[in-house]
């Protein structure tokens, strides 16, 4: 298989970090959606990341679906997620509001950098949801007692959550206050702590207006 996308990207980096974590084989291609778009167009015409080329030629895309279909790989038993009912209900809440935080910070990040002539409504509208997401996100950190989100075993949303936290704190600096959030900055870095996460890892390397 081939995981397409750079570590820098919080999806492609849950993505690599649940299939190594899960034991699969697989080539890693960095290729960058703006620089190297045309390489990802084969697999991708969207030309975005990550993209996952399965051995038989099939292609995943999109980090919800390729988390989905190695799930299914594994099975249920060892999956980084409850199987049903309302713990999957709430694994999947958190996740949702994790990756449409890093939605928000990604759109936020090219309105600033690429755009000559931003929008003040659209800027404001961004950092208006950046930090009222965040608000609720450190909430339901601070309310889990256990190691991880849901109890002692590290799941999809710790995943995407410490990897979200570190795009975000690369990308924006201190045009986020993370003085408001411990308990997410100590999830942050008890994920960063762990091989895996130093293992899947890149520094954040945006995308220039030049």
């Amino acid at each position: 298989m081939i995981l397409i996308g750079q570590y820098d990207s919080p999806f492609v980096r849950r993505c690599g970090i649940a299939m190594m974590l899960y034991g699969f084989v697989f080539e890693h291609q960095p290729w960058s959606t703006f620089g190297e778009g045309d390489k990802i167009k084969p697999f991708n015409p969207l030309r975005r990341v990550p993209t996952l080329v399965l051995d038989d030629g099939g292609v995943v895309i999109d980090s919800a679906y390729i988390l989905d279909w190695i799930d299914e790989q594994v099975g249920p038993d060892r999956a980084l997620i409850p199987a049903a009912g309302e713990a999957r209900r709430k694994a999947l809440y958190y996740i949702a509001l994790t990756t449409g935080f890093s939605d928000k910070c990604v759109s936020l990040f090219y309105e600033k950098v690429l755009h000559k002539q931003t929008s003040h409504i659209w800027l404001n509208r961004l950092e208006t949801q950046v930090d009222e997401v965040l608000d609720v996100l450190e909430s339901l950190r601070a309310e889990a007692t256990t190691q991880w989100l849901f109890g002692d075993y590290l799941g999809h949303a710790d995943i995407a959550l410490g990897c979200s936290i570190r795009h975000a704190r690369e990308a924006h600096g201190d045009a986020i206050d993370w003085s408001k959030r411990p308990a997410l900055l100590a999830h942050s870095e008890r994920c960063e702590a762990l091989p895996i996460f130093e293992h899947i890892s890149q520094p954040f390397i945006g995308p220039s207006s030049d």
